[in-house]
């Protein structure tokens, strides 16, 4: 019986990304899609990507892509 707010709450959300206008950085965009230099991280997760770093299952971009392309 609880389904007519859940739906009319989907439907409102599905509008609003339909119709609205997001604020996209396209140079970022335009940046990563080019590969270039590697991110850079901000201060606060420095730690975390030098800990991704030393991980043995961290795996480059260009090695995903080999995997993913082998597999598919």
């Amino acid at each position: 019986m609880g389904r007519g707010r859940a739906k009319a709450k989907q439907t409102k959300v599905a509008r609003e990304l339909k119709y609205r206008s997001p604020n996209t950085d396209f140079s970022s965009l335009e940046r990563e899609l080019r590969g270039g230099d590697e991110p850079e991280v901000p201060a606060a997760y420095a730690d975390l990507a030098d800990a991704n770093d030393d991980c043995e299952y961290a795996v480059s971009s260009d090695q995903a892509y080999e995997n993913l392309r082998r597999s598919g």
